[in-house]
C-alpha cells in the first residue's frame, strides 16, 4: 500500500501533463505548417482544448476528497493540491491562449471584451478565483489564513460554475459536456455538504470497496 502510495502521485503527474504535451506538440506541427488536428483555426481550437481541460481537472480535483472518504483512501489526498494546480495550469494556458493568438496581446481588447461580453466576464471571474485558490495553495498561506483558508478555498466551486457558465455560452448549441460537467459539480458539492451533516453519509463506503473503513 505504501509503494503504491509513492507511485500515485507521479503517475497522475504525468497522466495530467499529457494533454498539454499533446497540444503542444499540435502547435509546434502547425508552426512548421502541418495543421495536423488543429483544424484551419489553430487559436480557436486550441482555446477550445485548453478550456476544457481546466474544467475537466477541475471536476477531478473537486472528486479526490468525496473519493478519499469513500473509499477510505488518505493516499488520494495528498493528490487534493496537485490536481487543483493542474485545474489552474490549464486554466491559464486557456487565459494565454485568448490573450496570445486571439487578441493578439492587445490589453485594450481584453478590457472591452471582459466588458461587454457575458461569457468572457465569467470566463474571466472564474480564472481570478482559481489564481487567487492557487497563490494561498501552500502551506505557508494556509498556516497564515487558520480557518479562513477553507473558506476561501470552497470558492473552487463557484469557481467551477462560472466555467461551465462559460462553456455553454461559448458552445451555444452542443451543452451535452457542460450539463455533464455541471451535473458532476453539483453532485460533488451535495456530497461535501451531506458529508458535513450526515453521520449516515459519513459512515457510508460501497460495499465493492476492498478499502475497509477503520473501526472508531
Amino acid at each position: 500500500m505504501v509503494a503504491t502510495a509513492k507511485l500515485l502521485k507521479p503517475l497522475v503527474f504525468s497522466l495530467s501533463l499529457l494533454p498539454a504535451l499533446w497540444w503542444g506538440w499540435q502547435a509546434y506541427l502547425v508552426a512548421i505548417g502541418d495543421f495536423g488536428r488543429l483544424g484551419p483555426d489553430p487559436a480557436k481550437t486550441l482555446a477550445l482544448v485548453s478550456g476544457e481541460w481546466s474544467i475537466r481537472m477541475l471536476v477531478i480535483a473537486l472528486a479526490v476528497t468525496p473519493l478519499r472518504f469513500l473509499l477510505n483512501m488518505p493516499a488520494l489526498w495528498r493528490l487534493r493540491r496537485m490536481i487543483g494546480l493542474y485545474a489552474f495550469f490549464y486554466t491559464l494556458l486557456h487565459f494565454l491562449i485568448f490573450l496570445l493568438l486571439l487578441l493578439q496581446l492587445n490589453w485594450a481588447d481584453l478590457g472591452v471584451e471582459i466588458v461587454e461580453r457575458p461569457y468572457i466576464t465569467v470566463g474571466f471571474l472564474s480564472f481570478l478565483i482559481l489564481l487567487v485558490l492557487a497563490a494561498t495553495s501552500f502551506d505557508t498561506a494556509q498556516r497564515h489564513l487558520g480557518r479562513r483558508w477553507k473558506s476561501l478555498h470552497r470558492l473552487v466551486y463557484i469557481a467551477g460554475m462560472l466555467a461551465i457558465l462559460h462553456l455553454v455560452w461559448i458552445v451555444r448549441s452542443d451543452f451535452a459536456d457542460a450539463l455533464l460537467y455541471g451535473a458532476l459539480v453539483f453532485v460533488l458539492l451535495a456530497y461535501r455538504v451531506l458529508h458535513a451533516k450526515s453521520s449516515v453519509v459519513r459512515q457510508f463506503s460501497p460495499r465493492w470497496s476492498s478499502f475497509p473503513r477503520k473501526k472508531k
